[in-house]
């Protein structure tokens, strides 16, 4: 059987539980790639919703692959490169539509900017309210300040998110979200995709960390916007576990596994530390605004949570999945 033809751009989307957006998300990729040649591959995460079989039955031009099992957003990424033809992969959500020529004019802008490895779009809610879409990287110490609202006092740290300016100018950041993100086939020659130890959460700011590491730069571009509704496959198993806590577990997991790869035992214990300090803090804010323990616990079920993912990842070295 001969090879099949390169293309412009692998878009790769991981599907769970979300068959009702797919009809709105392909029909605004239609309007978003202009000339370009594409190819769409679909990964399924095992979802329950019929996702697989509409996919079958109405996008015959969609490559798929339905796995038997949910094995997590990075890894079904990953699954994808076997598939994927494009001299440009775009990561893109099954909740992130997005606008006219708005994937044309992101490879173009790479076309013309060889230095530039990873791409990263202006992303608003439905509301128009822009979200964080220009993004430096976490640490033990800034998240901690962003949770417990100390960063209004210690405003010289350079936070995961700045806001305070009008995101209508081209600029260079430490990573940019997951939703929509481009990147040159020649990276994930160079250092591959996605670390399989991340289920959920933290897999592209690892991926941009190690991307940066190796000489690499991360753009945030303002001229193509996405509509990114968020939190749609994780509410679908938000209703299966008792306040959506499977959810909050894997984004903890991934928080550990981070700090361990990027900043060592050392950083890792910091933000154990940090953790317990949070818990303790807001805890005791809330018992002093409401007078009440009644709410505190989610506090303290928190820390209790990061204790015992940390003992079932082997201090953060494997993934529990």
């Amino acid at each position: 059987m001969p090879a099949l033809a390169p293309c412009d751009v692998s878009i790769i989307v991981v599907n769970y539980n979300t068959a009702h957006l797919l009809e709105e998300m392909f029909g605004a990729v239609e309007a978003a790639v202009g000339d370009l040649s594409v190819q769409k591959i679909v990964v399924d995460n095992a979802s329950r919703d019929g996702s697989a079989a509409l996919l079958r039955q109405r996008y015959p031009d969609v490559e798929l692959i339905a796995n038997s099992e949910n094995v997590g957003f990075g890894r079904a990424n990953n699954q994808a490169l076997a598939l994927a033809r494009g001299r440009y992969l775009l990561l893109l959500n099954t909740d992130a539509f997005v606008g006219a020529g708005g994937i044309e004019r992101t490879v173009r802008y790479l076309d013309a900017n060889p230095d530039v490895s990873v791409l990263g779009v202006r992303l608003v809610g439905r509301d128009g309210v822009l979200q964080p879409s220009c993004r430096s990287f976490p640490t033990p110490w800034n998240e901690f300040l962003v949770r417990t609202g100390l960063d209004r006092v210690f405003r010289s740290t350079r936070l995961v998110d700045d806001m305070h300016w009008d995101h209508a100018s081209v600029r260079e950041c430490d990573w940019v979200p997951g939703c929509y993100l481009l990147l040159r086939r020649s990276v994930v020659d160079r250092i591959g995709l996605f670390d399989p130890r991340f289920f959920l959460y933290y897999e592209e700011v690892d991926h941009c960390r190690t991307e940066k590491a190796n000489g690499g730069k991360v753009v945030y571009f303002p001229d193509t916007t996405v509509v990114h509704i968020g939190g749609e496959s994780a509410k679908s198993d938000a209703e299966l576990t008792s306040g959506g806590r499977q959810i909050s577990a894997l984004q903890i997991e991934s928080a550990l596994l981070y700090y361990r790869k990027h900043h060592g035992l050392a950083g890792l214990w910091l933000g154990i530390v940090l953790t317990a300090v949070g818990d303790a803090l807001l805890a005791t804010k809330w018992v002093l605004k409401h007078m009440s323990w009644r709410g505190a616990g989610a506090y303290l079920d928190h820390f209790a949570t990061t204790w015992s993912l940390l003992r079932r990842t082997a201090w953060a070295r494997r993934p529990t999945r």
